[in-house]
């Protein structure tokens, strides 16, 4: 009943959505070429119904798209053909849709204002780079090479480097700290959302949706946001980037983790289940020894990317380095953002070639 239920409901959003994106998007704006009002209660209400009619159809004919996503087998062959004309029409429609609502212009992008002002802010972020590598363009320009002065300018241009280095150590440190605390929660969720572990008991199924649906709503909201939330709990710093970070790794390692439980060899596991062993037993092993080297290759890759992550979240108060991006950014101090910006780019190359040697090592 719930399946059946659930398959109505696909098949009725299916319909909506392509109504609308159709009427809306292609025809209002793509072809007769309208601008595109706001969705009136009107029109919703016409949508559902022709949502509510499709579903309908697709239940008494048999051609159901939602049978399609949930998996069922249809029969006969035709009726595949049939949901996969849906699922292309559904990608053309996004497609489109997404083209509009983008507001992609070619006109903008290749503009002449644009391509020069984006040339000026990109030239003085580079602009500490580029002095640092002064000495060597002068014999192309004719100039002679005045030492000291070339030393004043690298001062100049490089003053906020002793604060940004202490600011990037914080942001690399608050960033291994959330991956270490996040690792024993997601190593012990993760087997709680393994279809293959929590299948055997309404319970163990019942503990296995409500992980995947904390799991999935908590990794839904954007570290971004939950900088925001710890800086307004805890304070602005460090600590509110960490407790961001914290959480978001939480949610992503468990359906990392969960998933490459839910791909593990199940022979070993039913040779020890054969001997009457403990479920905890047969956890510990038969699928902790298959799974411990792509976990670790996991929180390491974790590990790099939260680093990355750890610069974006300050700049909404999570501390470290991003903080002083946004008020050199904010003040239009484009030299500071391009020395921040460069070291940020050497830490990321830096741990990129150190996981993935780690990552080499492990596999």
């Amino acid at each position: 009943m719930i399946l059946s239920l659930l398959c109505f409901l696909i098949d009725a959003i299916t319909a909506m959505y392509i109504a609308a994106i159709g009427t809306r998007y292609v025809w209002t704006y793509a072809i007769s070429g309208q601008e595109i009002a706001p969705l009136t209660f009107t029109e919703t209400m016409v949508y559902g119904g022709i949502g509510l009619a499709s579903a309908l159809a697709a239940s008494i004919t048999g051609i159901s798209f939602g049978k399609r996503v949930l998996r069922q087998p249809f029969n006969p062959p035709q009726q595949r053909r049939h949901t996969d004309h849906i699922i292309w029409l559904l990608i053309l429609t996004s497609t489109v849709a997404a083209w509009i609502i983008t507001k992609v212009s070619i006109f903008d992008l290749l503009s002449t204002d644009g391509l020069t002002g984006a040339a000026r802010i990109f030239a003085d972020i580079m602009s500490p780079l580029t002095v640092l590598f002064h000495p060597i363009t002068l014999p192309l320009t004719g100039h002679d090479f005045d030492s000291a002065q070339w030393l004043v300018t690298i001062r100049a241009h490089w003053a906020i480097f002793p604060d940004a280095l202490s600011a990037i150590i914080e942001t690399m440190y608050f960033a291994f700290l959330a991956t270490a605390l996040a690792l024993p929660p997601s190593f012990i969720l993760a087997f709680a959302a393994a279809h293959n572990v929590m299948r055997q008991h309404p319970v163990t199924r019942t503990i296995y949706s409500l992980v995947r649906l904390l799991a999935n709503f908590s990794r839904s909201i954007e570290p971004l946001i939950w900088a925001i939330i710890f800086s307004v709990w805890v304070g602005i710093g460090p600590f509110a980037g960490m407790l961001a970070l914290f959480v978001h790794t939480i949610s992503s390692l468990v359906k990392q983790y969960s998933e490459q439980i839910e791909t593990i060899n199940h022979g070993p596991v039913e040779a020890i289940e054969a001997t009457g062993a403990h479920p905890l037993q047969v956890l510990w092993f038969a699928m902790v020894p298959q799974i411990v080297i792509p976990f670790l290759s996991f929180t390491i890759y974790r590990w790099d990317i939260n680093v990355r992550m750890a610069t974006i979240i300050g700049m909404v108060g999570g501390g470290g380095i991003g903080t002083l991006l946004m008020q050199s950014q904010g003040l239009a101090r484009w030299q500071e953002v391009g020395v921040m910006v460069l070291m940020i780019a050497f830490v990321v190359w830096i741990m990129d070639i150190v996981s993935g040697k780690l990552r080499q090592a492990l596999a």
